[in-house]
């Protein structure tokens, strides 16, 4: 089943742990489209370990972003594998808790822009020479990856870059990001949100296409 534009009502988190496959969702988009915002909503349903992306990054290359630098595929693919090794550990730890009865899963925020990235998240490609924040041997977790891509509004965009604070990412960024994005819709595992609407409704459309997706949340 590839991509969901999901219409329906929202879920509940129901069901033991051992009753479902673990799963990790990365809400996905350029940088300004809200990626933690509708991910900490999803999160106030679905209950998973939630990691933020960006937290991952190498000293390295938030040096760059800060200065306006874009980052390469080289500085990105280690903080990728960080990513999912962070995941698979996470919910490694859920299945060999005992007292662990929730929703085994991990809800991530990262930008995803490339199908390659993706591809690395998925687990469907390694690395051939991790860095030394990777781990050389991960702890596996069987876990089904679905993507809620926010798609981009350009003019709002770069409305909300102009406006932010204190975030590395830089508005002379933005043209880089959609540069770079190869848009996922189409594969396997993507919900597609509406960046121009309200919280709440990306939230039913994410619930509703995951749902479809994976079947009860």
């Amino acid at each position: 089943m590839a991509e969901h534009n999901g219409d329906g009502n929202g879920l509940s988190n129901t069901g033991g742990a051992g009753e479902q496959n673990p799963m990790l969702i990365i809400v996905m988009g350029v940088a300004g489209t809200g990626k933690s915002t509708i991910a900490k909503a999803l999160n106030t349903v679905l209950e998973m370990p939630y990691v933020e992306g960006d937290d991952l990054h190498p000293k390295s290359n938030i040096d760059k972003m800060s200065n306006g630098q874009p980052l390469t595929d080289t500085d990105r693919e280690p903080w990728l594998t960080l990513i999912r090794t962070t995941a698979e550990n996470l919910i490694a730890e859920q299945q060999s808790d005992p007292s662990f009865t929730g929703r085994q899963g991990v809800m991530v925020t990262c930008s995803a822009l490339k199908r390659y990235y993706r591809e690395i998240l998925r687990g469907e490609k390694k690395v051939d020479a991790p860095s030394e924040d990777v781990p050389v041997e991960p702890s596996k977790a069987a876990l089904s990856t679905y993507f809620v891509y926010i798609k981009e509004e350009e003019k709002l965009l770069r409305d909300r870059i102009e406006k932010r604070e204190g975030h590395y990412m830089k508005p002379n960024m933005v043209d880089s990001q959609l540069a770079a994005l190869e848009s996922p819709e189409g594969e396997e595992g993507v919900v597609v949100v509406p960046m121009d609407t309200t919280t709440e409704e990306q939230v039913r459309v994410a619930l509703a296409g995951l749902k479809v997706l994976a079947g009860e949340l």
